[in-house]
């Protein structure tokens, strides 16, 4: 497989991918955190397909593809040990409600019981297991474990912009 990087000022990043089976796929990655894909027909010159995706629709994707969520000979017991049990990544946006709070002023697990078990700051220094003190800010990627209808409803009132609370 081929791979070539490229930027693009004022837009993100663009990386063309070539497989050994000589198809081609464009990855463009926006300052955003938005991610396109495009696939080309045979002589590679047009686009036949494209998708455009959120920053976590492409981390959710991105985990299928690496095995992470999917592993055909052991999710069975998987899902039967853990049925329900959702864990999420989400980039907190501009002006979402929790925006420098501590995550103890939250009452996160109380409220919503779920458990914020990482998160990866903008200057990619990262906290595993955080704790009561630790401030959330606008663009941090939060790694979240919880029932699947709690995560939503966290990611929707407290995480993005225009939440409910």
């Amino acid at each position: 497989m081929n791979i070539r990087e490229s930027e693009l000022p004022g837009i993100g990043c663009k990386f063309e991918v070539i497989t050994k089976g000589n198809e081609k796929m464009v990855i463009v990655i926006h300052d955003d955190g938005r991610r396109e894909m495009y696939h080309f027909d045979a002589d590679h010159d047009e686009s036949i397909s494209s998708i455009s995706l959120r920053d976590s629709e492409a981390r959710q994707i991105a985990a299928i593809l690496g095995g992470m969520v999917y592993r055909p000979q052991s999710l069975d017991t998987i899902e039967m040990a853990f049925e329900g049990l959702s864990i999420e990544w989400f980039k907190v946006e501009n002006n979402a409600p929790v925006e420098q709070q501590t995550i103890g002023s939250l009452h996160v697990r109380k409220t919503y019981n779920v458990t914020i078990i990482a998160i990866l700051k903008k200057n990619m220094k990262k906290f595993f297991n955080p704790g009561p003190d630790s401030i959330i800010e606008a663009g941090d990627m939060l790694v979240l474990s919880g029932e699947r209808h709690e995560v939503k409803r966290i990611i929707n009132e407290l995480l993005s912009a225009g939440g409910d609370s």
